[in-house]
């Protein structure tokens, strides 16, 4: 990844919307290219919360899913994947600076960086859900809705596909790839650039 690549994904994030990307799911990756780094619409996500210290990621494809969409906004971020035989959303990535708790039921982690808490409003015909990921500056909220039998292989690609990227990591990805030219976050004086 270079300067040239990387400055359109920077100069993306300072608008108010980026539009949807209708690319594949290299585009959300946790490690893409030779040098394993991080893609670039994982740091459109992070600039998109830049209270968050983790941003998340897919680490596998699974089979029989597709990579539907990214959109990223001021406060917010999403990425959805869909079975591929179904057109729909079955499950959404979602990273916010905080997230509703409410009647969520705490659970053991798999990321000892974060909180887990589970939410299951319907378990029949479809199954229905959020797996909420809580830490420091921010929330990832694992929406699903799957029906039939993709219900067990739904919430299986959600724990076991998804990855988070540090903020630090995505940091020093930013300034080593532009020779120190830009950086992941706006100055915290507000000031303009050069």
């Amino acid at each position: 990844m270079t300067a040239a690549v990387l400055a359109p994904v920077l100069l993306a994030g300072c608008g108010a919307v980026a539009t949807p990307a209708p690319v594949n799911s290299d585009l959300v990756a946790c490690k893409e290219g030779d040098d394993g780094s991080p893609a670039n619409g994982v740091v459109l996500m992070a600039q998109s919360v830049p209270t968050a210290s983790w941003v998340p990621c897919l680490k596998t494809m699974p089979l029989g899913w597709k990579f539907r969409d990214l959109d990223a906004r001021n406060d917010s971020a999403s990425f959805w994947l869909g079975p591929t035989h179904d057109p729909t959303h079955a499950i959404e990535v979602r990273l916010t600076e905080s997230c509703s708790i409410e009647g969520a039921t705490k659970v053991r982690s798999e990321r000892a960086e974060m909180t887990r808490l589970e939410l299951v409003s319907q378990v029949s015909p479809d199954f229905v859900g959020r797996r909420l990921y809580l830490f420091d500056g921010g929330c990832i909220t694992v929406a699903f809705d799957l029906g039939g039998r993709a219900s067990s292989e739904g919430l299986a690609v959600a724990t076991q596909a998804f990855g988070a990227v540090s903020r630090d990591e995505l940091r020093e990805l930013v300034r080593e790839e532009s020779d120190g030219l830009l950086q992941l976050d706006p100055p915290v004086d507000g000031g303009g650039g050069p």
